[in-house]
């Protein structure tokens, strides 16, 4: 399953570490930041909660870039 995110985030610098961090969140299969557009793209595993995962992508974005926001 793929679900789109707007952000909000002030550098592209700090969009390669929301990306980043956010890929390593277990049941994100994939994902991609575009700094331009202010959006997340999110591949979920099969039968995932994408709502608490979610919540565990803004807190492991928030360690690398406290000032970051996903609009869940």
């Amino acid at each position: 399953m793929k679900k789109s995110y707007n952000i909000e985030v002030d550098c592209a610098n700090c969009a390669n570490l929301m990306e980043e961090a956010a890929k390593k969140t277990p049941g994100v299969v994939n994902c991609t930041v575009n700094f331009m557009t202010l959006k997340m793209n999110v591949e979920f595993a099969d039968d995932a909660d994408t709502k608490k995962i979610m919540k565990e992508v803004l807190k492991n974005c928030k360690k690398v870039e406290d000032d970051c926001e996903i609009e869940l």
